[in-house]
């Protein structure tokens, strides 16, 4: 999510900051362990359809010594223990978002009109106000039109903010999602997420929670099949040739891909690397590993208790996790476990998406 982290050209200042802010089928009863309290009990929850029993465990969270790819922000590893929670699958598709949609009638943070004393609230206080032709509801897309980069540090040149551009016109007002039910839904903020979990008795899982379902029967892998980089491509959707400008689509996909096109990991959980970045609920703060007391396993972590990231010091952060189609290792090499990018809560665009989680109690209560 590389549009979240730096100040834009001035330039485009003004456009750019705006593309920031505006942005019951059942199974088998399962045996439920309680890692934190040490004990083991039978609860009568049924495994709701199309999510998958993420056990408890203990793993190490956090950069592997033999990641060469780990930044800073992912150090140190530190042990960490979970208890079991139900995990979607994949991440919520079109189709379940379109329900979801149906029945309450939601309006997602990128269809809404603008509010700029709002959004000025956010920003350094010499930050002109956009024109008004700007200031429409609207997402941010990759521009698939780039040929060369003159800095990588230069955001702007691979962004785009685009009027009109929502969960239900992904690339524009012109674009549209039909025959595309089984695509992960995208342009959702935080706030689109947590309505969405609140209409489902969800959730959204965790940075530790997600790092343990993502390592499936694994305790300390650098990716979610393992730690053969090798086989990227086999296994997730990202980016191959040289980003931004050539994408040569090894992987079978130049850019989104339906859910459940690459292998499950080793729990059936897919697209757990690459497609569409994740959000979860901990807050982004680039400090956080090195504050925190690693000398035992930490029981069931919540994150950060505010965010904070150098780059984008206005806004409210929340960790993303799992990487895109654009992830590319010559740039943030985000398609392994560990790693993680901030996004401002409402901020929105064609490469960021959710899936949710459920513990047993709350499935108890339904």
């Amino acid at each position: 999510m590389y549009t979240h982290k730096k100040n834009l050209l001035k330039t485009y200042s003004s456009l750019f900051i705006v593309c920031f802010l505006a942005l019951s089928s059942c199974k088998k009863d399962k045996s439920v362990t309680n890692l934190s309290e040490g004990k083991k009990e039978k609860i009568a929850v049924k495994t709701p359809e199309n999510m998958i029993w993420v056990a408890g465990k203990t793993f190490l969270q956090g950069a592997k010594e033999t990641d060469t790819y780990a930044m800073p922000r992912e150090k140190p590893a530190h042990e960490v223990t979970v208890d079991g929670f139900f995990m979607d699958i994949t991440e919520v598709t079109n189709k379940q978002f379109k329900e979801f949609v149906a029945a309450t009638k939601y309006i997602t943070v990128a269809e809404r009109k603008i509010n700029w004393e709002e959004m000025k609230a956010q920003l350094p206080s010499d930050t002109p106000k956009p024109h008004d032709s700007i200031l429409q509801p609207g997402s941010l897309i990759f521009n698939k039109k780039v040929n060369a980069v003159v800095n990588m540090e230069n955001y702007a040149q691979w962004w785009t903010w685009k009027i009109g551009a929502d969960w239900k016109h992904p690339e524009g007002p012109e674009s549209n999602i039909e025959g595309k039910d089984d695509f992960p839904v995208v342009h959702i903020a935080l706030e689109d997420a947590l309505a969405y979990c609140k209409w489902a008795n969800r959730r959204l899982p965790t940075e530790a929670e997600w790092e343990a379902a993502a390592q499936g029967k694994n305790t300390d892998a650098i990716f979610t099949w393992g730690n053969d980089k090798t086989i990227l491509d086999a296994n997730a959707n990202t980016w191959q040739g040289t980003f931004p400008s050539k994408n040569e689509s090894v992987d079978g996909f130049e850019f989104i891909s339906p859910v459940k096109s690459y292998p499950a990991n080793s729990i059936g959980l897919f697209d757990m690397a690459g497609n569409v970045w994740e959000i979860t609920s901990d807050l982004f703060n680039v400090n956080h590993y090195k504050e925190i007391d690693i000398s035992k396993p930490i029981i069931n972590p919540k994150g950060a208790s505010k965010s904070y990231s150098p780059s984008n010091p206005y806004q409210v952060e929340h960790v993303m996790k799992g990487g895109s189609f654009l992830c590319h290792e010559s740039y943030c090499a985000s398609f392994r476990i560990s790693a993680k990018m901030g996004v401002a809560i409402d901020s929105g665009s064609d490469h960021v998406g959710f899936r949710t989680v459920a513990t047993p109690e709350m499935l108890a209560s339904e």
